[in-house]
């Protein structure tokens, strides 16, 4: 596939092309990277393996750690899902940076799929967002983490692990997350290593120091560990910030959609059976979704769904004049679009269109 310049530590994407999937083949899958090799698995059939693959899953009580004070379970046949990307340094994950003792949410969407299941939204939570972090159990010793006026938004997940990030999430939307989703660095790269790599096309170079990404314009087939690289970037596309880090976070989706059935695993066992496993190593989920036969019936549901039922956007947000690094969520606009997944809506134009997010030229360099 690809390898690495001598020397210089980059990844250079191949140039090499892959046929063009037609539209049948195109995935009918939920759209977030971490959720993919989910709807995989839920398509596959496993029953014979579900004892081995669920000793594969972690996951996660966020009922019993939040208790009753949430907002209303809306039993309308629509569904939330908080979905985040893990940025843990430890383990296998030391390679992309120090170990400091705690992670962070390095992707946070929330997916709002319409109660007959035939669209869904998807809002991206820009991780340097300025929020009002609510009051929090300690992930690790189990004492309240106080609230805190002008908290980083991924210091939800650092201070109280998912059921903070998912209590975070809610008090800023009034919606009852029904499920959580987490993946993190070293899933991610083995789940696309098992699909056999996600095609792009980049339109410009991308060169990016941190990121170790370096990709001349032309249609690649990135491995795991390029298509890492590619969801981490962000000095080197748009305005350097997080907001066109998820742009290409967003494109990256897109192309692992219309990839996921267009690989061929059905025709091999083998390759099933690796990609399930790999799927169901890579996700950390609540307890509802925390068995194979769970995962199944959730993802079956969401089969229906094709790349272009799916609308994607930031939650609006501006610059802080205090610190350019930070961003503000615009509080009218971030209204309207909480409230139209509240009431099964698709997200007016009118929410984004003065907002920083979805924005700029990060969006035009990977299709």
């Amino acid at each position: 596939m690809s390898e690495q310049n001598k020397g210089a530590g980059r990844i250079r994407g191949t140039g090499s092309r892959r046929r063009k999937p037609s539209r049948r083949h195109r995935a009918k899958a939920v759209a977030a990277w971490s959720v993919a090799g989910v709807v995989v698995v839920g398509g596959a059939g496993l029953a014979c393996a579900y004892v081995a693959l669920d000793g594969n899953l972690s996951s996660v009580d966020i009922d019993a750690k939040l208790g009753a004070d949430r907002p209303d379970d809306v039993d309308d046949g629509s569904q939330d899902i908080l979905v985040l990307g893990s940025d843990s340094r430890s383990g296998d994950n030391g390679k992309y940076g120090r170990d400091e003792g705690a992670a962070r949410s390095d992707t946070a969407m929330v997916l709002h799929v319409d109660k007959g299941h035939k669209s869904a939204s998807v809002v991206s939570i820009p991780r340097d967002t300025l929020i009002e972090r609510p009051a929090c159990e300690s992930d690790t010793t189990g004492d309240e983490v106080p609230a805190e006026h002008r908290a980083m938004f991924n210091t939800a997940y650092e201070v109280g692990g998912p059921a903070c990030a998912v209590k975070t999430v809610e008090s800023m939307s009034g919606i009852r997350m029904d499920h959580y989703l987490e993946v993190d660095f070293t899933g991610f790269k083995k789940l696309i290593d098992e699909l056999g790599g996600v095609e792009v096309t980049t339109k410009t170079a991308i060169d990016d120091s941190k990121s170790h990404l370096d990709l001349e314009p032309g249609t690649h087939t990135l491995n795991g560990e390029e298509s890492l690289g590619l969801v981490r970037t962000r000095k080197s596309v748009g305005d350097g910030s997080d907001l066109g880090r998820i742009q290409l976070q967003q494109a990256f989706i897109k192309a692992l959609i219309d990839q996921t059935r267009s690989v061929g695993v059905f025709s091999s066992p083998k390759k099933l059976y690796g990609l399930a496993d790999a799927a169901t190593k890579a996700v950390t989920t609540d307890s509802g979704l925390g068995s194979v036969k769970k995962l199944t019936g959730f993802a079956n549901g969401l089969k229906g769904l094709g790349a272009d039922d799916v609308h994607m956007v930031t939650l609006p947000v501006e610059y802080d004049p205090a610190d350019p690094n930070r961003v503000l969520p615009q509080e009218k606009a971030g209204r309207q679009v909480w409230a139209a997944l509240r009431q099964d809506r698709p997200i007016p134009a009118s929410a984004t269109e003065d907002s920083a997010g979805d924005k700029g030229d990060a969006s035009q360099v990977v299709r």
